[in-house]
Protein backbone atom coordinates (compact mmCIF):
# COMPACT_ATOMS: atom_id res chain seq x y z
CA UNK A 1 0.00 0.00 0.00
CA UNK A 2 1.08 3.59 -1.14
CA UNK A 3 2.20 5.83 2.00
CA UNK A 4 0.34 8.21 2.89
CA UNK A 5 0.86 11.94 4.74
CA UNK A 6 -1.16 14.88 5.74
CA UNK A 7 0.30 18.00 4.10
CA UNK A 8 -1.46 20.89 6.28
CA UNK A 9 -1.63 24.30 4.64
CA UNK A 10 -1.91 26.75 7.07
CA UNK A 11 -2.19 31.23 6.47
CA UNK A 12 -4.81 33.64 6.39
CA UNK A 13 -7.72 34.15 3.83
CA UNK A 14 -6.52 35.02 0.33
CA UNK A 15 -2.45 34.12 1.13
CA UNK A 16 -2.37 31.25 -1.46
CA UNK A 17 -3.85 27.96 0.21
CA UNK A 18 -6.13 26.65 -2.60
CA UNK A 19 -3.47 28.28 -5.23
CA UNK A 20 -0.80 26.18 -4.45
CA UNK A 21 -3.10 23.44 -4.05
CA UNK A 22 -4.11 23.90 -7.55
CA UNK A 23 -0.82 23.58 -8.63
CA UNK A 24 0.34 20.96 -6.76
CA UNK A 25 -2.43 18.52 -7.23
CA UNK A 26 -1.50 17.39 -10.91
CA UNK A 27 2.43 16.99 -9.84
CA UNK A 28 1.60 14.73 -7.08
CA UNK A 29 -0.89 12.62 -9.65
CA UNK A 30 2.06 12.67 -12.16
CA UNK A 31 4.02 10.88 -9.13
CA UNK A 32 1.71 8.24 -8.32
CA UNK A 33 0.36 9.93 -5.04
CA UNK A 34 -3.46 9.22 -4.63
CA UNK A 35 -4.27 12.17 -3.36
CA UNK A 36 -7.39 14.22 -1.84
CA UNK A 37 -8.02 17.54 -1.20
CA UNK A 38 -9.80 18.68 2.30
CA UNK A 39 -10.23 23.04 1.62
CA UNK A 40 -11.30 24.62 4.52
CA UNK A 41 -14.49 26.55 2.51
CA UNK A 42 -15.75 23.12 0.89
CA UNK A 43 -15.52 21.51 4.68
CA UNK A 44 -17.41 24.55 6.19
CA UNK A 45 -20.25 24.03 3.63
CA UNK A 46 -20.84 20.45 3.80
CA UNK A 47 -18.61 18.78 7.06
CA UNK A 48 -19.01 21.71 9.48
CA UNK A 49 -22.49 23.42 8.19
CA UNK A 50 -24.03 25.54 11.16
CA UNK A 51 -20.60 26.35 12.87
CA UNK A 52 -19.83 29.91 13.06
CA UNK A 53 -16.70 31.69 14.03
CA UNK A 54 -16.02 31.54 17.55
CA UNK A 55 -12.60 29.82 18.80
CA UNK A 56 -14.79 26.73 19.71
CA UNK A 57 -16.39 26.81 16.27
CA UNK A 58 -13.20 27.40 14.49
CA UNK A 59 -11.71 24.90 16.62
CA UNK A 60 -14.27 22.18 15.96
CA UNK A 61 -13.84 22.94 11.87
CA UNK A 62 -10.42 22.19 12.20
CA UNK A 63 -10.92 19.10 14.24
CA UNK A 64 -13.06 17.35 11.76
CA UNK A 65 -10.81 18.36 8.76
CA UNK A 66 -8.15 16.40 11.18
CA UNK A 67 -10.03 13.67 11.45
CA UNK A 68 -11.06 13.38 7.72
CA UNK A 69 -7.25 13.79 7.20
CA UNK A 70 -6.62 11.27 9.83
CA UNK A 71 -8.65 8.81 8.38
CA UNK A 72 -7.58 9.07 4.41
CA UNK A 73 -3.81 9.09 5.39
CA UNK A 74 -2.97 6.16 7.62
CA UNK A 75 -4.97 4.50 4.63
CA UNK A 76 -2.29 5.40 2.26
CA UNK A 77 -3.96 8.51 0.79
CA UNK A 78 -2.31 11.95 0.32
CA UNK A 79 -4.05 14.41 1.75
CA UNK A 80 -4.07 18.26 0.97
CA UNK A 81 -6.11 20.06 3.91
CA UNK A 82 -6.00 23.70 2.83
CA UNK A 83 -7.54 25.80 5.58
CA UNK A 84 -6.96 29.03 7.65
CA UNK A 85 -6.81 27.47 10.86
CA UNK A 86 -5.80 29.76 13.37
CA UNK A 87 -4.75 28.60 16.62
CA UNK A 88 -1.47 26.94 17.05
CA UNK A 89 -3.10 24.69 19.77
CA UNK A 90 -5.53 23.10 17.48
CA UNK A 91 -2.87 22.64 14.61
CA UNK A 92 -0.74 20.67 17.01
CA UNK A 93 -3.24 18.63 18.37
CA UNK A 94 -4.40 17.63 14.93
CA UNK A 95 -0.77 17.04 14.01
CA UNK A 96 -0.71 14.84 17.07
CA UNK A 97 -3.35 12.85 16.46
CA UNK A 98 -2.10 12.18 12.77
CA UNK A 99 1.22 11.36 13.62
CA UNK A 100 -0.31 8.80 15.88
CA UNK A 101 -1.41 6.88 13.45
CA UNK A 102 2.43 6.90 12.08
CA UNK A 103 1.52 9.06 9.48
CA UNK A 104 3.65 12.16 8.33
CA UNK A 105 2.08 15.41 8.93
CA UNK A 106 3.54 18.11 6.87
CA UNK A 107 3.19 22.08 7.61
CA UNK A 108 3.34 24.24 5.01
CA UNK A 109 2.64 27.88 6.35
CA UNK A 110 1.61 30.34 3.11
CA UNK A 111 2.31 33.30 3.96
CA UNK A 112 1.47 37.24 2.73
CA UNK A 113 1.51 40.27 3.88
CA UNK A 114 -1.42 42.39 5.14
CA UNK A 115 -0.94 44.37 2.33
CA UNK A 116 -0.89 41.94 -0.03
CA UNK A 117 -4.16 40.15 1.18
CA UNK A 118 -5.91 43.44 0.77
CA UNK A 119 -4.83 44.27 -2.12
CA UNK A 120 -5.76 40.63 -3.51
CA UNK A 121 -9.02 40.94 -2.12
CA UNK A 122 -11.94 40.99 -4.72
CA UNK A 123 -14.87 41.06 -2.11
CA UNK A 124 -13.51 43.54 0.04
CA UNK A 125 -13.42 41.83 3.62
CA UNK A 126 -10.27 42.89 4.99
CA UNK A 127 -11.24 46.76 4.09
CA UNK A 128 -14.45 46.01 5.62
CA UNK A 129 -12.68 44.16 8.58
CA UNK A 130 -10.24 46.57 9.32
CA UNK A 131 -12.81 49.24 9.08
CA UNK A 132 -14.30 47.49 11.85
CA UNK A 133 -17.65 46.03 9.83
CA UNK A 134 -16.81 41.86 10.40
CA UNK A 135 -16.22 41.06 13.52
CA UNK A 136 -14.13 38.09 14.25
CA UNK A 137 -12.08 38.36 10.91
CA UNK A 138 -9.00 36.22 11.24
CA UNK A 139 -5.80 38.66 10.66
CA UNK A 140 -7.90 41.57 11.63
CA UNK A 141 -9.99 41.47 14.67
CA UNK A 142 -9.35 37.82 15.88
CA UNK A 143 -6.09 36.54 16.04
CA UNK A 144 -3.88 34.40 13.64
CA UNK A 145 -1.02 32.36 15.67
CA UNK A 146 1.87 31.85 12.89
CA UNK A 147 3.36 28.13 13.03
CA UNK A 148 6.97 28.18 15.24
CA UNK A 149 8.72 25.59 12.64
CA UNK A 150 6.53 24.72 10.14
CA UNK A 151 8.45 22.29 7.18
CA UNK A 152 7.86 24.50 4.81
CA UNK A 153 7.15 28.37 4.55
CA UNK A 154 6.20 30.16 1.29
CA UNK A 155 6.19 33.61 0.85
CA UNK A 156 3.08 34.48 -1.65
CA UNK A 157 3.78 38.16 -1.91
CA UNK A 158 7.81 37.33 -3.26
CA UNK A 159 7.45 33.87 -4.52
CA UNK A 160 5.73 32.60 -7.83
CA UNK A 161 3.38 29.94 -7.31
CA UNK A 162 5.81 27.47 -8.98
CA UNK A 163 8.56 28.44 -6.79
CA UNK A 164 6.52 28.11 -3.75
CA UNK A 165 5.03 24.41 -5.33
CA UNK A 166 8.74 23.50 -5.72
CA UNK A 167 9.75 24.16 -2.56
CA UNK A 168 7.18 22.16 -1.20
CA UNK A 169 7.51 19.14 -3.66
CA UNK A 170 11.47 19.10 -2.37
CA UNK A 171 10.13 18.83 1.13
CA UNK A 172 8.20 16.28 0.30
CA UNK A 173 10.88 14.21 -1.56
CA UNK A 174 13.34 14.91 0.90
CA UNK A 175 10.55 13.17 3.64
CA UNK A 176 10.54 10.41 1.09
CA UNK A 177 7.00 10.79 0.63
CA UNK A 178 7.23 11.12 -2.93
CA UNK A 179 9.10 9.66 -5.60
CA UNK A 180 11.41 12.44 -7.36
CA UNK A 181 9.78 13.00 -11.37
CA UNK A 182 12.42 10.80 -13.15
CA UNK A 183 11.98 8.04 -10.57
CA UNK A 184 8.29 7.77 -11.16
CA UNK A 185 9.23 7.80 -14.79
CA UNK A 186 11.62 5.07 -14.63
CA UNK A 187 14.87 7.45 -14.69
CA UNK A 188 13.53 9.05 -17.90
CA UNK A 189 12.10 12.62 -19.01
Amino acid sequence: MAQGFTLWFTGLSGAGKTTLTEALLPELRARGVNIEVLDGDEVRTNLSKGLGFSKEDRDTNIRRIGYVARLLSRNGVGVIAAAISPYREIRDEVRASIEGEGVKFVEVFVHASLDTLVSRDVKGLYKKAIAGEIKQFTGVSDPYEEPLAPEVRVSSDNETVAESAAKIIAKLEALNLVAPLSAKAGGAQ
